[in-house]
């Protein structure tokens, strides 16, 4: 039930209507005040003050002011007049639910005429805004294309200009040109009869000249008598050289190698190849689908699904004397011996899964997650708290948004804090 507030005063002229509300203490909004032609409603749960006023006032213009814990309302009636009462006295309860139901009516009548008129209003701001924006385009692209026409004009003459120019040019060389060739076959032709005139007068020296025999064959020319006289060197033989090499395992020569540790490592290379071969003789007896690791691997997933954790090591072991490079087959194995609380192989599987998941990517993303999480909590197993938080850290460095990691790494904290 509400609680009505009661204390209030008020006081008129023949066109205002001056009403203080108290609130004792209630903080008030605009929001808390409704307000229309004839009905007042201050709301603040679980406080309530009402009134159907005895006569409309204008709603629009009258206002509201909240001050100390007072709200002084300032209402215009829309008729000069002095009224009896703030409020209409004696009517009935269906009158009074009528007026309630016609303000609400009202107010959500004036409400939507006012966004209407805002979206009239906006519109009209976006339509005026829209037809500046296009005229100041307009003007730009007059702008602009005023400056090409301009920049276009100038162009064009200076083209004009340079080709008149150039012509001038070409006529001036074509003169010159002209001039020269011109002086050209003057002197030529002057040459020409001063050695006619020398021909015609021949001396005694030129017709012995003429008569004088030359030394060897006519054929022969200086350039081929000078080849002659050269002296071209002898052609160089041709031998093969013969190169030995000792034979030597390591690139580096005998003189520089550490015989003893060669020894060793050539004796080590021959046990494993010894092992190696062993184990291949041991799998000759297997199945086709037996030697592949990838057959291997979906068995021992099936075996690990039904609890039965020593076959799927088994299988999980063939798979990985198969190929020692697959990180998943060393990933489930880790999975089986933390069930059967084999730790120090979990760590071990784990660790060389992380070592193999390299580089970090996203695809092998949850694979580094689960071998995180493992070896982490074998970690924990064995009591090693502060590891096993390490683990749990990175793996929630890779998904921080699994929250079942958050909780068991706060489970780890609280057991390092021993709270």
């Amino acid at each position: 039930m509400p609680v009505w507030l009661r204390e209030y005063s008020w006081r008129q002229t023949g066109s205002t209507v001056y009403l203080s509300l108290l609130l004792r203490g209630l903080r008030v909004s605009p929001a808390n005040i409704f307000c229309t032609d004839q009905y007042l409603k201050v709301s603040i749960p679980p406080f309530l003050f009402e009134a159907f006023l005895y006569a409309p006032i204008d709603d629009t213009n009258s206002t509201a002011k909240i001050e100390d814990g007072i709200i002084f309302f300032t209402l215009y009636k829309k008729e000069v007049a002095m009224w009896d009462s703030l409020t209409l006295a004696n009517a009935s309860k269906e009158k009074l639910q009528y007026l309630r139901q016609n303000a609400v009516l009202k107010a959500q009548k004036k409400a939507k005429e006012e966004t209407e008129a805002r979206k009239i209003t906006k519109q009209e701001h976006k339509n005026y805004a829209l037809e500046a924006t296009m005229k100041l385009e307009e003007e730009e692209r007059k702008r602009i294309e005023n400056l090409k026409e301009k920049e276009r004009q100038r162009v064009t003459k200076e083209l004009e200009l340079w080709k008149k120019q150039q012509k001038e040019t070409e006529e001036q060389n074509i003169v010159q040109k002209e001039g020269e060739l011109h002086q050209e076959v003057q002197q030529f032709n002057e040459k020409k009869k001063g050695k006619m005139n020398k021909s015609r007068i021949p001396n005694e020296e030129t017709s012995k000249t003429r008569l004088k025999p030359t030394k060897g064959h006519g054929s022969h020319s200086m350039f081929s008598e000078n080849l002659k006289e050269e002296q071209l060197p002898a052609p160089r033989s041709a031998a093969t050289i013969k190169t030995k090499f000792t034979s030597r395992v390591f690139p580096t020569p005998l003189r520089e190698s550490r015989v003893a540790e060669e020894e060793e490592w050539l004796h080590k290379q021959a046990e494993a190849r010894r092992t190696v071969s062993a184990d291949l003789s041991e799998l000759e007896d297997l199945k086709e689908e037996e030697k592949n690791p990838d057959w291997l691997k979906d068995k021992g997933n099936k075996m690990f699904a039904t609890g039965n954790y020593l076959a799927a090591v088994n299988a999980y072991n063939l798979a990985i004397r198969l190929n020692n490079k697959l990180p998943l087959l060393y990933l489930n194995r880790a999975a089986c011996h933390l069930k059967l609380r084999n730790l120090h192989k979990t760590i071990e599987d784990s660790s060389k899964a992380l070592e193999l998941l390299t580089p970090p990517v996203p695809d092998n993303k949850s694979a580094r997650v689960k071998a995180y999480v493992r070896r982490g909590t074998a970690f924990c197993q064995l009591e090693l708290y502060t590891e096993g938080l390490q683990d749990y850290e990175a793996a929630l460095k890779i998904d921080p948004e699994n929250e079942a990691i958050e909780k068991d790494a706060e489970k780890i904290r609280c057991l390092i804090q021993g709270t």
